[in-house]
């Protein structure tokens, strides 16, 4: 008769195989994705829009834009050599679409003679969204490559909220980008906030805001608040200075 030992021992001679087994290394196949496929976009070129975008400037015409104050009436600045630039006093100009969350491809560029210091060189914004009266959420456009202001102000600062990770200024009269990934804010049905909207956004091909969130709109003075809206066009502001921009592009996301 088999000692309870013996038999203890034999169990544990039949489960070995099966541990073995356990360790074989993994079939790789179990993890492999093939459907759903990502759709194709071919992606765009120095100049050139990813297949996807909607082009909000091509160079051409502003058939995109309406003026900010008065959305039936079309924008005023001036397009001429391929570049759209402000006309001072004529007010500030929207896209005619609306959108939520997007990224954004933006070129821009301020007079390569410049007199004035701090705000007063260069000065535009890019509005995020734009919720009327002058109001939205802005990322300034400024000459910072040799120019002191507040950096909370400075270029690509999201207005009096975040400043800039790095100052990554190109010298005036040089083309800079923006590439911006804008999430807007939620609000429940009665104007609760439910989240906050997030900024990611590049200066020149650099990461200057890493998914920062916004404490509501941009506000000159006084503490930003936000106030319940829906899908919004973007703006630019008309500062007064001569700023100008080309290869506007967008992707809905």
């Amino acid at each position: 008769m088999m000692s309870r030992l013996g038999a203890a021992l034999a169990g544990l001679s039949m489960l070995v195989p099966a541990f073995a087994a356990e360790r074989q290394a993994p079939d790789p196949k179990a993890t492999e994705v093939w459907a759903p496929e990502p759709r194709r976009v071919a992606p765009g070129s120095a100049g050139a829009a990813p297949s996807d975008a909607i082009v909000l400037f091509d160079g051409t015409h502003l058939a995109e834009w309406v003026q900010a104050a008065a959305p039936e009436r079309p924008a005023a600045w001036t397009v001429a050599g391929g570049t759209l630039t402000v006309r001072g006093g004529s007010g500030d100009i929207q896209t005619r679409r609306l959108f939520t969350d997007y990224q954004i491809h933006l070129e821009w560029r301020v007079p390569a003679a410049l007199t004035g210091r701090g705000q007063a060189r260069g000065n535009s914004g890019l509005f995020l969204a734009s919720t009327g009266s002058g109001s939205g959420y802005e990322i300034q456009i400024l000459d910072c490559a040799d120019n002191t202001t507040y950096a909370n102000g400075q270029a690509a600062s999201l207005y009096k909220q975040h400043i800039p990770l790095v100052n990554a200024c190109a010298a005036p009269g040089e083309w800079q980008s923006y590439d911006v990934i804008w999430t807007a804010p939620r609000f429940a049905a009665d104007g609760t906030l439910l989240s906050p909207a997030y900024v990611t956004a590049l200066h020149n091909g650099v990461l200057v805001h890493n998914r920062v969130a916004l404490q509501g709109e941009t506000v000159y003075a006084g503490t930003p608040a936000y106030r319940r809206h829906g899908p919004a066009p973007i703006k630019l502001q008309d500062h007064g200075d001569a700023v100008s921009f080309r290869n506007i592009w967008v992707r809905p996301l």
